[in-house]
């Protein structure tokens, strides 16, 4: 089965459907959104990193900014921080550009590792959209976390792959009717955007 366009949800989503699929609903079916601390920093650090016209060459390595990427198997669509191509053997060919290169995708957080495996599912859907698209494997990228200002580098197992092809499905599944799920209170929903927010608007009439 392959998605038309008008479908296909955010790969982003991911980060709201792995920490809570209510919070994933209320944004991404309900239309709702709120921002908080947490949103605005990484908003601010996305800013910096995407350039959509900037396109850098170093020696073996090109490096593309905001590189919008799609799956239609998986119905997914957004942008990658930044993709590497480095020059190698038994890479692909670029448009553009003499040679074969291995792709190597980069996602920027603006904090430290997570316990949680949200940011490497979100890298681990980027890499399989561009290898739809590239047609070729890539077996791992990395996760720049801002306040260690180190990279980390992740391995797109069949672990990983196979948590997002079902999130995916799941997400289409409730986008589709339009559903959006009840859950538990648990001590997550104190750093949930949508929850400060209506916590902060409740004070204002009291």
């Amino acid at each position: 089965m392959e998605y038309v366009e008008e479908d296909y949800l955010m790969i982003s989503g991911i980060q709201h459907f792995k920490f809570c699929r209510r919070q994933w609903a209320l944004i991404h079916v309900e239309q709702q959104w709120a921002e908080n601390a947490h949103t605005v920093v990484g908003e601010l650090m996305h800013r910096k990193v995407h350039d959509p016209y900037l396109t850098e060459k170093r020696k073996d390595v090109i490096i593309a900014r905001a590189l919008p990427v799609v799956s239609r198997e998986m119905g997914a669509s957004g942008e990658c921080d930044a993709v590497e191509f480095y020059r190698a053997e038994d890479g692909i060919n670029l448009h553009g550009h003499r040679g074969l290169f291995k792709i190597y995708p980069v996602e920027y957080k603006k904090g430290r590792p997570k316990l949680t495996e949200e940011d490497e599912l979100q890298l681990t859907a980027q890499a399989m959209c561009l290898e739809e698209m590239f047609s070729t494997e890539i077996p791992e990228g990395a996760l720049f976390y801002g306040e260690t200002r180190r990279r980390e580098k992740i391995e797109f197992t069949q672990v990983l792959r196979k948590e997002v092809r079902d999130m995916f499905l799941e997400m289409h599944q409730y986008y589709d009717r339009k559903y959006t799920p009840k859950v538990k209170y648990t001590k997550a929903c104190n750093s949930c955007s949508l929850k400060l927010s209506f916590l902060e608007l409740e004070g204002q009439f009291q």
